[in-house]
């Protein structure tokens, strides 16, 4: 009787399992956003690591006798004012953009979430964290990175390190919020009265409970750090050219922006897809994750 018992257990749970998972899957097609976001992030994504398949051109190569060429067949978004292909620049400044603002949103997902845990938890380290944390939110997010980068130098792994100090505070403060929730629960007095030490309690039962704010608060970084990695390449703060970076295309398109309008549309249109893309799949993703969004909704 016990086996049969047993059977019908985990027979019930499967079910259970796949009743879930059928769910998830309904609401997540139900999401409108969500998926028109996913889909467009992933065919830039797609985009930009086949960019060496899909464009016969090499971004750097400069022809001056086809400067400053309208959209044709040959050249989709015409060519620059050195006569470089700006489709085939377009697509490999994806690599460079949307692989900062990954890196971005993975390093301050990391360190926001030690410092948002370690400071709900610890409530000496709280007042030393959070106030290192508000001083860093006290500047304008540009004018510090735009100081973190002329003391760093212009470089790819700068931006990326310039851009993380920059938006790891936000993060930290989003972790700690959720993480202060989790370690008012019963079951957490529970442990510490059975002696669990501290970074058992932190890793394996309150930080898995952060994850879900911490994963849609890391999309939103994402699309912002795209955002100010082309403004400072932009500014000249960056990465430096030639390098194919949405900014630096956008800078040489000012120049001669009268004479040669596709230099500034195409790259800026893409750029504007690709961090509306991602503000819909975050804004997507908190919904389906966050079950007072849900509500309130209703």
């Amino acid at each position: 009787m016990d086996a049969i018992d047993n059977m019908n257990l985990q027979t019930v749970k499967v079910h259970m399992k796949k009743q879930h998972r059928s769910l998830m899957m309904r609401r997540l097609l139900a999401n409108k956003s969500m998926v028109f976001g996913s889909i467009i992030v992933l065919i830039l994504v797609i985009a930009a690591i086949a960019a060496p398949y899909i464009t016969k051109y090499d971004p750097y190569e400069m022809t001056v006798a086809d400067r400053l060429k309208a959209p044709d067949t040959n050249h989709w978004f015409g060519t620059d004012n050195f006569g470089r292909d700006i489709f085939s620049r377009t697509l490999y400044g994806a690599q460079v953009s949307m692989g900062v603002g990954f890196a971005v949103a993975l390093a301050t997902s990391a360190m926001g979430l030690v410092i948002g845990l370690y400071a709900s938890y610890y409530r000496f380290l709280d007042n030393i964290l959070m106030r290192i944390c508000d001083g860093l939110m006290a500047f304008p997010g540009i004018l510090l990175s735009i100081a973190l980068m002329a003391a760093l130098g212009a470089n790819v792994t700068n931006v990326i390190i310039a851009l993380s100090i920059v938006f790891t505070p936000a993060v930290a403060r989003a972790v700690r919020s959720s993480a202060i929730v989790v370690r008012e629960q019963t079951y957490i007095e529970a442990m510490k009265a059975q002696g669990a030490s501290g970074s058992r309690i932190l890793w394996m039962h309150i930080a898995p409970n952060t994850l879900s704010p911490l994963i849609v608060q890391s999309t939103f970084i994402f699309a912002e750090a795209i955002i100010v990695e082309a403004s400072l390449s932009f500014l000249g703060t960056g990465i430096p050219a030639p390098s194919p970076s949405w900014g630096n295309i956008l800078y040489d398109g000012k120049l001669v922006i009268m004479k040669a309008w596709w230099m500034t549309v195409f790259p800026g249109l893409t750029m504007v897809l690709s961090v509306l893309s991602l503000n819909l799949f975050g804004d997507g993703l908190r919904d389906l994750l966050d079950p007072h969004t849900q509500n309130v909704k209703k």
